[in-house]
């Protein structure tokens, strides 16, 4: 990831692992600060991915990973750090998945990090070829949406849903990106537009609640990322990609969900099982630290959706771009 420090490029990742510590950049803080913390317990790691100092699926296995590498590290119990761990979030595969690997790594006699080294360098890997994958759908003269960060901030580096953008980009294919605000956290205003900012894509910022309307006026495709996609293609991403996802069908916009096969959740039979995550009321009653709702308000704040399968044109992996009937291979390789 590439962003301006004091007039300075530098190439940078959302989190790494030097001296001992997870250093992990305090996203909570962007794009006002950059801002990076230091981690040596996985308890800690733990807290952090619950308070979304990192956040998006990738990224939150990468911090898993270390946190496990750090447990292991410091002699904890990896059963009783694995629940910890996997508590911090429920709906993100990636966190599972992570922890899984490690556990089977560490019990097999690997070095534990190591192999957390090497988890986290096949992430990036595998949305390096997302991004190869999925280029080749962006023509010059598009108007492509997407929606909350699935990019290098949420993946470590790259991106999933902007990995492509940023390949087709690189290859001097000229379009426009329109990116969702996604309240109430605003990650595509203060997180997307941020790392398009800094990668001097063409972009502009929307509300939510816009999407309709420039869909409707000429979108030519919808690229998003995804926390969970399970056997029959349902997947949970950010609320409010669900709507997308209609209103591309309803107006015949291809729609595409980019992401690794770490995201898949094959023992999981359709969305409908997949648990959704409900946050802090204060995240909307509460903007820049003053209250701007009436007392006594009641608030409903899911993290996710699920969008049904039948709303995605393909889903842009590592391995490909498949489509859902393609996903039940996968679980056999």
């Amino acid at each position: 990831m590439r962003f301006k420090d004091n007039g300075a490029e530098r190439d940078i990742r959302a989190l790494w692992f030097e001296d001992g510590e997870l250093v992990m950049m305090d996203q909570r803080l962007l794009p006002r600060d950059v801002i990076f913390i230091r981690y040596n317990d996985h308890k800690e790691v733990a807290d952090a991915i619950r308070d979304m100092v990192t956040r998006g699926a990738p990224s939150i296995g990468a911090a898993a990973a270390y946190g496990m590498a750090l447990a292991a590290l410091n002699g904890a119990d990896l059963a009783e750090a694995a629940t910890v761990i996997k508590a911090a979030r429920p709906t993100a595969n990636d966190l599972f998945y992570a922890v899984d690997h490690m556990i089977g790594r560490i019990s097999a006699g690997d070095d534990p990090l190591k192999s957390a080294d090497s988890y986290v360098s096949a992430i990036v890997d595998n949305c390096m070829a997302i991004g190869m994958h999925g280029a080749p759908l962006i023509k010059d003269g598009y108007t492509v949406m997407t929606h909350c960060n699935a990019g290098a901030l949420a993946t470590v580096d790259v991106g999933t849903a902007l990995a492509p953008i940023r390949v087709a980009w690189s290859e001097g294919r000229r379009f426009k990106v329109l990116a969702s605000e996604t309240r109430p956290r605003l990650q595509g205003l203060q997180l997307t537009a941020w790392e398009l900012i800094h990668e001097g894509i063409d972009h502009a910022v929307i509300v939510d609640g816009a999407s309709g309307h420039f869909m409707r006026r000429g979108v030519d495709m919808v690229i998003v990322g995804a926390d969970r996609i399970v056997a029959n293609g349902d997947f949970a991403n950010k609320v409010g990609t669900y709507e997308k996802a209609v209103i591309a069908k309803e107006l015949g916009i291809p729609f595409y969900v980019a992401a690794p096969v770490s995201t898949f959740d094959f023992d999981t039979a359709s969305g409908d099982d997949i648990i959704i995550e409900e946050r802090d009321s204060e995240e909307i009653t509460r903007i820049g630290g003053e209250d701007v709702a009436p007392v006594g308000v009641q608030v409903l704040n899911p993290a996710f959706d699920v969008t049904p399968f039948r709303y995605v044109t393909a889903y842009i992996t590592e391995k490909g771009i498949l489509t859902a009937k393609d996903i039940d291979a996968m679980r056999s390789e």
